[in-house]
């Protein structure tokens, strides 16, 4: 028997709390990042996208369409990066749904395979002899390969959002 398809949050995330967009799509959460001034137009781009606002700022739950609970929004209690990450992931139950590395963190579209012979002029020489599998962010055209770096984040990874296990594929 197959599990039920379980529909993935989508967030849309404060300018209050801005560090946490990056750790979102690192955990490969759609995290539209709005910086704009206007609490209003986040709270309809929210509604009209089906997104879960995930702010600092009280007022924003004051808002009808929050109150109403036509948007859902998460207020979140620290400023620190690391315990906001923690507290979405636990608060929405999102540990079985965690898929890292899929999203760049930069502009938050979907990474997608790239092969080797295509990318010689893109990263540096010793990356390129040593790796074989890469990824290109088709927006912003970033490369990205499993180096030294990618296992930092995935102790990072570990470390903040738990149940990750050490090899991902």
């Amino acid at each position: 028997m197959r599990p039920a398809h379980i529909e993935r949050p989508t967030f849309i995330i404060d300018q209050n709390v801005g560090k946490l967009a990056k750790l979102m799509r690192l955990l490969g959460f759609d995290s539209f990042f709005f910086t704009g001034e206007n609490d209003s137009q986040m709270v309809n781009l929210a509604l009209f996208e089906k997104r879960i606002i995930l702010t600092r700022d009280t007022h924003i739950l004051e808002r009808r369409l929050v109150t109403k609970k036509r948007v859902r929004a998460i207020l979140i209690k620290t400023d620190k990066p690391e315990l906001q990450i923690t507290q979405v992931v636990q608060e929405l139950g999102l540990q079985n749904q965690l898929l890292p590395f899929t999203l760049c963190l930069e502009c938050n579209r979907p990474l997608r395979p790239i092969a080797k012979d295509l990318i010689s002029a893109r990263v540096p020489p010793y990356v390129f002899q040593t790796q074989n599998e890469f990824v290109e962010c088709p927006g912003c055209l970033r490369v990205f390969w499993k180096g030294t770096h990618w296992n930092a984040m995935l102790q990072r990874l570990n470390k903040l959002a738990g149940n990750l296990e050490e090899e991902i594929k």
